[in-house]
Parts: C-alpha cells; sequence; structure tokens
C-alpha cells in the first residue's frame, strides 16, 4: 500500500532555518504535517455461510470523503483478505463444517492508516453432505422494486434441494452482488445508481455449493435522485466533423473510479463502444476521433454515455447534430 511522503513538521522547520529563516522556501514544496488520520471503520458489515466450507462477508462501500484505498478481511485476528476500495464483498473459503466464525474488516487510506475494526458478524458453517451433486431447484418467482434512487427491494419464492438450501445469491448483469440466508425471501440492496434500469435474478445454493439455475429475471428502475450524488452524464459534450472524420469531446463522469468505455450513439441507435486500456484511461477532458466514410452532406444526431463501476451504462450526454464534410 502506499505510504504518506509528505515531511514531518519538524524536518521541515529544519530545512527553512538550514535555508535561511522561515521566508526563504521560494518554490519549494510547503510543509504539511503527514496524513495520520485514520478512516471510519466500515458500517453494515454482514456474514452469510453459503456452504460448508464457505462465508460471505460484505459491508458498505466508504463515502468518497474517507478517501479509502482498501479493505482488510479478517476471520478473528487472521488477514485472510486484501480488496481494493471497489470491492465491497468476498467469499472466504476453505472454512470447516458446522464451525462458528466472527469476521471483521478495517479499511485503510493511501497514507496506509488502518480504522478500527468494524462490529464483528458472525456465521456458522453447515454440516457438509457426501456426495451431494444434485443442485437445488431455482426460485420460482421474483419480484422487485425501487426504495430509493440508490436501494431496491428483491424478493423471491422459496426453493427446494434434497439436503436443504443454505443461501440465496443475487445476481445483476451476471455477476454475483449479495448473499442472502436460507430463511429469507427478500432482501434490501444499496449502492444503485439513480434513474437505471436494473435486471436482477436469484440463485439457490446448497451446502455442497451447487447453485440452482437463474429464478426469473425482474427488472428495477430506481428513480432520479433529486441532486444528491454525482452525475453519470459525459459533460460538456461537443463532436465536430472534418475531413474524412469526426472528433468527439467530452468530460468524463466522476463514478468513483477510471472511465475505460463508452457507448456511442448515432441517430438514436448504438453504434460502437469507443474503449480504452490500461494506461491510457484518461480522466478530465476525453477526446476521441472517428474516421467516417459516408458521403459529404450526411447528418448525425450523435450521443454517448458511459459505463459505470456497478456495470451499468449511465446517463446519456447531451445530443448534438453535425453535417458531414469531405
Amino acid at each position: 500500500m502506499r505510504r504518506s511522503t509528505a515531511p514531518t513538521l519538524a524536518l521541515c522547520l529544519a530545512l527553512r532555518l538550514a535555508l535561511g529563516g522561515l521566508a526563504g522556501l521560494t518554490g519549494l514544496t510547503a510543509c504539511t504535517a503527514p496524513d495520520t488520520r485514520p478512516p471510519p471503520a466500515p458500517a453494515g458489515l454482514t456474514a452469510q455461510a453459503g456452504s460448508a466450507t464457505t462465508v460471505h462477508v460484505m459491508w458498505d462501500a466508504a463515502a468518497d470523503r474517507d478517501g479509502v484505498s482498501g479493505y482488510r478481511v479478517f476471520e478473528g485476528d487472521r488477514l485472510v483478505r486484501e480488496l481494493p476500495a471497489e470491492k465491497t464483498m468476498v467469499d472466504v473459503t476453505g472454512l470447516a463444517p458446522q464451525t462458528g466464525y466472527a469476521f471483521t474488516v478495517r479499511a485503510e487510506d493511501a497514507a496506509g492508516n488502518l480504522s478500527e475494526p468494524a462490529p464483528a458478524a458472525r456465521a456458522t458453517t453447515p454440516a457438509a453432505k457426501a456426495e451431494d451433486r444434485a443442485a437445488p431447484t431455482a426460485p420460482a418467482a421474483n419480484t422487485g422494486r425501487a426504495t430509493g434512487p440508490r436501494a431496491a427491494w428483491v424478493s423471491w419464492t422459496p426453493a427446494t434441494d434434497d439436503t436443504g438450501v443454505t443461501a440465496y445469491d443475487v445476481y445483476q448483469g451476471g455477476v454475483r452482488i449479495h448473499t442472502a440466508g436460507p430463511g429469507e425471501s427478500g432482501t434490501a440492496l444499496s449502492g444503485l445508481q439513480p434513474d437505471t434500469v436494473y435486471t436482477f435474478t436469484v440463485r439457490a445454493r446448497d451446502g455442497a455449493d451447487n447453485s440452482s439455475p437463474d429464478g426469473p429475471a425482474v427488472d428495477v428502475t430506481t428513480p432520479p435522485a433529486s441532486g444528491d450524488g454525482p452525475a453519470t452524464a459525459p459533460a460538456a459534450f461537443i463532436a465536430t466533423a472534418s475531413p474524412g472524420a469526426v472528433t468527439l469531446a467530452w468530460t468524463a463522469p466522476d463514478t468513483g473510479r477510471e472511465t475505460t468505455e463508452y457507448e456511442l450513439y448515432v441517430n438514436g441507435r448504438a453504434t460502437t463502444v469507443i474503449q480504452f486500456g490500461a494506461g491510457a484511461v484518461p480522466s478530465g477532458r476525453v477526446e476521441h476521433r472517428l474516421t467516417v466514410a459516408e458521403p459529404t452532406g450526411t447528418e448525425w444526431a450523435v450521443k454517448l454515455r458511459a459505463r459505470l463501476p456497478d456495470g451499468n451504462w449511465g446517463a446519456f450526454s447531451a445530443e448534438r447534430r453535425i453535417t458531414l464534410v469531405a
């Protein structure tokens, strides 16, 4: 992890005196105290046994203002995983059946300061079932509704299994985002984006980690936020036609991470995904040049949107109309 390289106040004052007094540091970096303030402990920590040998641990994402760069997951006093800031869940594997465990998480910032541990979340793994190869049935029906701009509630009907269901996994876009207990028939989801359509599915899991097929998909549309939270649309979008080309420029949305993909729409239809490779991801102002072969005088209405950290596309930019030139 990165450590603070800021000079201590004592060293900085000594440098100033050596260079001719407190007023003689023109052009040098100002003295600042090192960052020694830890971030707050992660909130919302939960642990749910998913099988006889695994436990799914989840917690709430830190606020941007906390400056969290990663998380450390502990089982008792034992460090079991280190994760980047965008990851707020993990499967802890290799556990023993019919055993109780206590998990906690500490946040870390870029200066290496560790938060206090979150209050421990406890889970007990079920008994192992020998030669259990039969997966549970899929939850027969799913329902969902938005409970706010950034939250939703998803529910399902119970599944059946020859040895018993041990967990329900909620998926969005093929990615597991939540795990609920065997006695639950619904769960709250948070960390969503306003004004976005989400498609959720649910799978049942048994003690041998056999997963059912997906239950029926359910669409949930979150309402727009009332001014809170960062905008997801690319800003200050412009499009300029030149002979044989179109140049697009915009300001990347502040999504908490670098944005590597943008979907371009021309005349109301998705035409391509603009991708930036590792080491070439732009921040702030972005520019991209398209080579075009359409005839002179062709009119385009163009807009684009960014792929967000949760895998969904964000809001569209403003639409710009241009006429292609030779």
